[in-house]
């Protein structure tokens, strides 16, 4: 029986997630397995997953799937409860079990970049991948960060995370920026576009991730390399995400992860040639 995967979102035509999935899947030498992108949107999503058979493993899921998907499963891991999403759905023993593994992909960006020990943090943006990010920092060791949304009722979800990880959060407005950025790191889940306005006063932050992988690099990315700054992108994420999602859905670890890089970085360059 063929098994089968994909990712879920509306819009979802510019996913780099089968690219990367099929690779891993040719790394393990997968043969059986499909990867497939699917226009789906809220409304459409508890009817999609009905129709679903035993050839499901599994699936991957954007926004705002993280959260609607929540009523429709019969478990979810801890870690996806207290960040409140989950990103991965794995067909196991005829039960649908959720999963987050975007905290993952954030302790592994990280980490290979050599940003595993920070002291002090700050998260631009209030919205899903900020709860990941606190919980991320957690894992690396952090009990407290900053939050800086544009008004403080955009930080009661992500307060919310906070309180169930056990962490303090101070929250600032970005026209009080400048007083959030003595950290050790800036993580920026803004939407593509939305940091470039505040680049050059967060490259002052020695090590910034930018959730933003396309195009790169940001504006913001290239601030923070001009001071002389880490860099990390959030094509890191996104990689490590999915190779943790490929294990979960195959039950095979390690999934190699140097070819499953090689595959979305050539597919990133074609992109790009394509656009220039």
């Amino acid at each position: 029986m063929e098994r089968r995967a994909a990712v879920l979102g509306s819009p979802i035509a510019h996913s780099l997630s089968p690219c990367l999935h099929r690779a891993a899947y040719r790394a393990l030498g997968l043969s059986g397995w499909r990867y497939d992108a699917i226009e789906c949107d809220e409304a459409g999503l508890a009817g999609l997953m009905a129709t679903m058979g035993p050839e499901w493993a599994g699936l991957s899921l954007t926004m705002p799937l993280k959260r609607a998907v929540l009523p429709l499963l019969d478990t979810v891991a801890d870690l996806a409860v207290r960040v409140g999403g989950v990103n991965t759905v794995v067909f196991r023993d005829g039960a649908r079990h959720g999963e987050n593994t975007d905290v993952h992909g954030i302790v592994r960006a990280l980490t290979e970049a050599g940003v595993a020990a920070p002291r002090s943090a700050t998260i631009l943006g209030g919205g899903a991948t900020a709860g990941s990010s606190l919980a991320a920092l957690r894992e690396l060791g952090l009990r407290e960060a900053t939050l800086v949304v544009r008004d403080r009722s955009r930080a009661e979800e992500t307060a919310q995370v906070a309180d169930r990880l056990g962490m303090a959060l101070s929250v600032r407005r970005f026209d009080e920026l400048g007083a959030a950025l003595d950290a050790d790191l800036a993580i920026s889940t803004l939407p593509s576009g939305a940091a470039d306005a505040y680049a050059e006063a967060v490259a002052v932050v020695p090590a910034v991730f930018d959730v933003v992988y396309a195009p790169w690099p940001t504006r913001l990315a290239r601030a923070v390399r001009d001071k002389g700054g880490t860099v990390v992108s959030g094509f890191a994420m996104l990689l490590h995400q999915a190779v943790r999602q490929v294990e979960l859905y195959t039950g095979q670890a390690p999934v190699p992860v140097d070819p499953v890089r090689a595959a979305g970085e050539t597919e990133l360059l074609r992109r790009s040639a394509r656009t220039h």
